[in-house]
This record gives structure tokens, C-alpha cells and sequence, in this order.
């Protein structure tokens, strides 16, 4: 027997009312089926499990409680959840299809349901469920959103353009920049001669990021004959957006004859899929993890062919911390081309630190870096942040340098690269050539608060230029609110300047922002002792020497100020 299962039984059927009533989101009735231990075990764990992204393991407890949504609804949502997270559209197919006859439906089942018909090119069917879908979660924004938003493509043999455009501006109003995407979509399916101006209108908003839509543009322009008008827009757009990897990739492939990501705004599949990508995007920049994934698994199943999907599922596991699950997609990314293959090494170096493998880390990075045909100056940046990050100083300033001798100071790049170079001066202590790099960068760009801030405690510790220190400080506290790091270089100017009281403040609040920090926590000992409270000043120098992080020589001064005092 396991763990769960054994902690179940022996609280009995207290726990079991607990589950039931926090899970659930309509009242059960007859439990009497499930009401035994191993029962309650397989939905606890489920729930559990699907919520940790275990969704094979959660599929696994889901399967053996056939006949739970009867009485408890909200199951079959989760069992969906599972299902579909775990690559058994089929089976979520099959387990839609009885919820339906047994008029037991929900708002995912029908989405299911009119995503496979319209896979199958069944439309009016398609249309149905959508319909559906809708109608089962009304006070859903999102779900009333997408029910309108796919009932009206499924529906789209049955109208025409002006009447599909008509039910477009319908829509809810609170989605405009979609209403906008799909308003370009729809002319291409119907072939319209303005196609060609949305799509510039489109990715000529100043206001909004639209630039993956100048990869959709360029393959439209690609399909009817007009390559070189399609690279055109690709190298355009990457000027402003020149990190964009889905232009990146393509701007390699419209070099050779390779079509690494299928999308053709003529077919209804590949729309709806890119429509329920956009859902699954903003429901992860809200955390939103599991739902995410499983509208990210519905696109992928419309549309197979459109691999760059995979970045986004790759994303939210290594953000739930997932690293296996992440590591593997990486790996896969690297087959999609070199844009892709530089881009996966990144990322999987990036997973090794965080599993504490640095050497491994920074030798998959080097080679991929090595092996990069065109390195240029983004790449090349990367990489040096890679190795400044990773304590490779030396190395990363020649990579810095380089880059310097490229551009000129009205490169996006010149004030990061200052920075960055700067930064690993000071850190191998050749503080002449990291301040000139500090100032060369905040004279492009006065206002990056964390330039300032290092540059203005650099002089704090040297006890130069205090003065005008605090005045840099005050200028990047307002321009980053509340930053721990900020605030705290802010009090230790303070306190430099003898102004013990206010130091006081500051450091006090940085030390409540980073309640772990060696440095922060030292700094408030300090200021609480020239306050005359000693033994609340002791009580912090202490705590420092049991925290991890805390460095050997600040040990070694803080034993010292624990026997002597400042």
C-alpha cells in the first residue's frame, strides 16, 4: 500500500468530505460508488498530480474512476485535462462522446468534440459543439470568447464574406487586437484583394507586438509566388524584433528549399489552431500553467505541421520546474533548424545550472557557440551574458568586446554591451575600465535603473562620490519602485553620509523585500548598532553567519563585529 493510500485510510471519510467539497463546483450526489479508500486515493492523487503537470501519472488514478461524473462534474473536466495533456486525444475524444449522450457535457468536452469534427473537416457538427461549448460556461469571458470565435470559422461554408466579417466585428469588444488578427485571417481565406494590406496595417501597429505576424504575411506572400517580397518583410521586422525566433528560423529557411513550419491561412485548422495558441500564450503569462498546456495540446492537434508550438509547452514545464520535461522538448526544438538549435542550447544550459551542472552547462553552450555558422552580434551578446552570468569574466569580455568593435553607440545593443563588459571588469577588479564602460552605457541611456545602481554602490564601497551616489539612487528607486537591491544601495548611501535614522528606513525595508540576503541583512546589523540598538544589531549579524549564501570573508568581518562591535 502507498503513502497516500495509507494516510487515506486512516483518516477515514473526514478527508474524503474535504476532497470532495473543495474540488467540487456543483453539489455530488450519490458518492456511495467511490466512498472507499482506494477511490478517494486515485482522485486525490489525480488532482494532485494533474496540478504538479504529472499528467501520465494523473491519467493513470482519472482511468480507474469510470462513472465518477455522474455525481461529481467536476471530474470529467479534469479527466479531460489529463487526457488531453497527456497526448490521448482519442480517448478524450471517445470519454466527449459519452458525457454527451449521457447529456452530462461540459464546456471542454464540446470544445473536443468541435475541434475533432472540424480536424475531420465534419463542419456543421463542428459548428454544433462550439455552439455548445459556448452555452455550457456562460459567464466565462474566454469561453464565450472562444465558443463565438470557433463557431464562426467552422461556419464559414455556410456564409459569406461580408456576413463572416459582420459576425467577426460582433465579437466581444474586449478582444480587439484578436478581432484584428483573425479580421486578416479571414480575407486571406477568402482570398481577398486587401489581404495584402491588413497584413501590413497589421504589422505596422506601433502600439502592439504583432511581429510573429510578419511570418504569417511572409508565407502568404511565399505561397503566391512572391518570395522575395516575403523576405523583404522577414529581414524588416527583424531589425525592430531582432531576437523573434520564428522569423529567424524562416529567414534561414527562405534560403533553401525547406518548410520547417506548415501554416496556410486558407485552411480552417491551421487558423483555429494559431486562435487557441494565442488563448494558451496569455494563459500562461498569467501562470496558468495546466490550462496552458491543454489548449497548447488542442492547437498541436489541429495542426500538426506547426512544430514552433513546441516552445511554449517547452517554457511552462522548465516554469513549474519540470527540467526533465523541458530538457526533452529542447532536444527535439534542436532538429527545427539552427535557429532553433541555437536557441535549445540556450535553454538546456540554462536547465543544467539550475541542476547545479555549470561545467557541463557552459561546455554545451561553447560548442554550440562554436558551431554557429553565423555568429552574429545577438548571438555573440548571448553568449557573453552566458559567461558573465556563469562567473567566466575573462571570456565573456573579449565576446563584449568584439561586439563593440561592430556596432556604434545608436545600436540597440552598445548600452547592454557597456553594461554587461563593465560588470565583468569590476568583477576580475579592473574598476578604471569597468566605470568607463558603466558611464559609456548610461550616457546612451541615462535611464536603466540597475546601471545606476551599480555603478553608484561601486563608488558607495569605495567611498567615493557619495554624494552624488545618493542622487543616482534616488533617481533609480523612482524609476524601479520597490526593488530590494536599489533600496538597499539607497540606505547603505545613507548610512555612508551618516544619516543613520533614514538609513534605518531603507534598509529596514530591504531587508522585509529580501529577508535572505547576506549583504542586506549585514547592512541593517550595521545601521541598527549606530542607532544604539546593539542587541538587535548582534541578533542580525548572527543570523547572517547561518545563511547559505553568506560569502567566507563576510563571515570573517561579521565574527569580528560580533567580538567588537563597529
Amino acid at each position: 500500500m502507498n503513502i497516500l493510500k495509507y494516510f487515506i485510510k486512516i483518516t477515514g471519510h473526514f478527508l474524503f468530505v474535504i476532497i470532495f467539497i473543495f474540488f467540487s463546483t456543483s453539489q455530488a450526489k450519490n458518492l456511495d460508488k467511490f466512498n472507499n479508500a482506494d477511490n478517494i486515493a486515485d482522485y486525490f492523487s489525480g488532482i494532485l498530480l494533474l496540478n504538479s503537470s504529472k499528467y501520465n501519472d494523473s491519467f493513470n488514478h482519472f482511468k480507474r474512476l469510470d462513472g465518477l461524473e455522474d455525481s461529481h462534474r467536476s471530474f470529467s473536466s479534469n479527466y479531460l485535462y489529463s487526457l488531453i495533456n497527456s497526448g490521448n486525444f482519442n480517448r478524450a475524444f471517445k470519454y466527449s462522446k459519452k458525457l454527451d449522450r449521457e447529456n452530462i457535457d461540459n464546456f471542454e468536452s464540446n470544445l473536443i468534440l468541435g475541434i475533432y469534427y472540424l480536424k475531420n473537416s465534419k463542419f456543421d457538427l463542428s459548428s454544433n459543439y462550439f455552439l455548445k461549448a459556448k452555452k455550457r460556461n456562460p459567464g466565462l469571458i474566454l469561453n464565450n470568447y472562444l465558443g463565438d470565435t470557433l463557431y464562426i470559422w467552422s461556419n464559414l461554408h455556410n456564409v459569406r464574406f461580408d456576413q463572416a466579417i459582420n459576425n467577426l466585428n460582433e465579437l466581444d469588444g474586449r478582444f480587439e487586437n484578436l478581432k484584428k488578427i483573425q479580421n486578416v485571417f479571414l480575407n486571406c481565406f477568402f482570398n481577398n484583394k486587401e489581404t495584402q494590406n491588413l497584413y501590413k496595417e497589421l504589422i505596422s501597429d506601433k502600439k502592439i507586438d504583432f511581429s510573429r505576424y510578419s511570418y504569417f504575411y511572409a508565407k502568404y506572400l511565399n505561397s503566391i509566388g512572391e518570395k522575395k517580397i516575403a523576405k523583404k518583410i522577414i529581414i524588416d521586422t527583424l531589425k525592430t524584433y531582432p531576437r523573434n525566433l520564428l522569423l529567424n528560423q524562416y529567414k534561414l529557411d527562405l534560403e533553401r528549399p525547406k518548410e520547417t513550419f506548415d501554416f496556410n491561412c486558407r485552411e480552417k485548422t491551421h487558423v483555429v489552431a494559431e486562435i487557441i495558441y494565442i488563448t494558451a500564450n496569455a494563459l500562461s503569462s498569467q501562470t496558468f500553467y495546466k490550462l496552458s498546456n491543454f489548449y497548447l495540446n488542442l492547437s498541436k492537434y489541429l495542426n500538426q505541421d506547426f512544430l514552433a508550438y513546441d516552445t511554449l509547452l517547452a517554457e511552462n514545464f522548465y516554469k513549474i520546474k519540470d527540467f526533465d520535461k523541458s530538457k526533452k522538448i529542447y532536444e527535439k526544438l534542436i532538429n527545427y533548424g539552427n535557429a532553433f538549435k541555437w536557441y535549445s542550447n540556450q535553454q538546456i544550459s540554462r536547465i543544467l545550472i539550475q541542476e547545479e551542472q555549470k561545467e557541463k552547462s557552459l561546455k554545451l553552450l561553447s560548442k554550440s557557440f562554436n558551431e554557429l555558422s553565423n555568429k552574429g552580434v545577438y548571438e555573440t551578446f548571448d553568449y557573453a551574458e552566458f559567461l558573465k552570468n556563469n562567473e567566466e569574466f575573462d571570456k565573456s569580455i573579449i565576446h563584449y568586446t568584439n561586439i563593440l568593435n561592430k556596432i556604434n553607440e545608436q545600436h540597440p545593443l552598445f548600452s547592454e554591451a557597456t553594461d554587461g563588459r563593465g560588470v565583468a571588469y569590476e568583477r576580475i577588479g579592473k574598476w578604471d575600465e569597468a566605470e568607463k564602460d558603466l558611464l559609456a552605457s548610461l550616457k546612451v541611456n541615462p535611464d536603466q535603473a540597475y546601471v545606476i545602481n551599480y555603478l553608484a554602490y561601486s563608488w558607495i564601497e569605495q567611498g567615493v562620490k557619495i554624494e552624488k551616489s545618493l542622487k543616482m539612487l534616488e533617481k533609480a528607486n523612482k524609476l524601479k519602485s520597490n526593488d530590494p537591491f536599489i533600496i538597499d544601495s539607497l540606505g547603505w548611501a545613507l548610512f555612508k553620509l551618516e544619516r543613520y535614522k533614514e538609513s534605518k528606513d531603507y534598509l529596514q525595508l530591504a531587508v522585509k523585500l529580501m529577508p535572505a540576503d547576506p549583504i542586506v541583512n549585514d547592512h541593517y546589523g550595521d545601521v541598527l548598532w549606530k542607532n544604539g540598538e546593539r542587541i538587535q544589531a548582534r541578533y542580525y549579524w548572527k543570523y547572517v553567519l547561518n545563511l547559505e549564501k553568506a560569502e567566507n570573508d563576510l563571515k570573517d568581518i561579521i565574527e569580528k563585529k560580533l567580538v567588537k562591535g563597529l
